[in-house]
């Protein structure tokens, strides 16, 4: 499955829905299901893995769990790759390419200094990753200002998701937007495909124009509760 397959499904206002799955019995369940493209997330990967999200899995088990997942599907596997484990771009890509994905998240949080990474050095990082990819890997930016600055950070959200198209991302991700008008003005300023995060509080999140949307480590958490009443059923 290639890159390009995936890209052609980020149609705004018809979105690509993502259930992001974390092993290789769930990456079937959503292919049986219907759904043209396998997305991973990366805390219930490193969850089911024994290890905490925010990169605190080991790079070599998670690249091995996506290994798994894309040998069980014939669908496009899209990783969510945090913030790129503080690899090189060249291996990052190359490692990606070798467990078989042809998509990737890469965030713009700094796991090991704090903050926000800044959108020069974010940039420029993204550029290297085109630049070693070629049109080989779907690359969606994850825009992680709205994580801590609610409404207040429309103006640095869309700098950055700019930026990072024009570094060559294919898809921008502000993530944690709540509000729809907020992320419809978003997709508004935003010359190119958005991915938003599928919450409660967007219950038509198509309608604002997005061509993508993910469902994050929300079934992990569904299927974690599920089990969590179910073994306290029978204590």
């Amino acid at each position: 499955m290639t890159a390009e397959l995936l890209r052609s499904l980020h149609v705004p206002g018809r979105p690509l829905v993502l259930p992001n799955a974390w092993d290789a019995g769930t990456a079937r369940l959503v292919v049986e299901a219907g759904f043209p493209v396998v997305a991973t997330s990366s805390a219930a990967v490193a969850e089911s893995l024994g290890y905490t999200d925010h990169e605190g899995g080991q790079v070599d088990e998670m690249f091995a769990a996506v290994r798994r997942i894309t040998r069980a599907v014939d669908v496009p596997v899209t990783v969510d790759a945090e913030a790129g484990y503080g690899l090189p771009p060249a291996e990052l890509v190359s490692r990606l390419l070798d467990a078989g994905a042809v998509g990737c998240n890469l965030e713009d949080t700094d796991h090991a200094g704090g903050g926000l990474t800044p959108v020069g050095k974010q940039a420029a990082y993204l550029a290297e990753v085109r630049a070693a990819a070629g049109q080989d890997l779907v690359v969606n930016a994850r825009v992680d200002v709205f994580v801590r600055g609610g409404d207040t950070v429309l103006d640095e959200g869309v700098e950055r998701a700019r930026a990072y198209l024009a570094a060559g991302a294919d898809c921008v991700y502000p993530i944690l937007i709540r509000s729809t008008d907020l992320l419809r003005s978003f997709v508004a300023e935003v010359d190119g495909p958005v991915n938003a995060l599928r919450l409660p509080e967007l219950p038509d999140v198509a309608a604002t124009g997005v061509a993508r949307v993910s469902l994050g480590s929300g079934l992990w958490r569904r299927t974690q509760a599920m089990l969590r009443e179910t073994l306290q059923g029978l204590v």
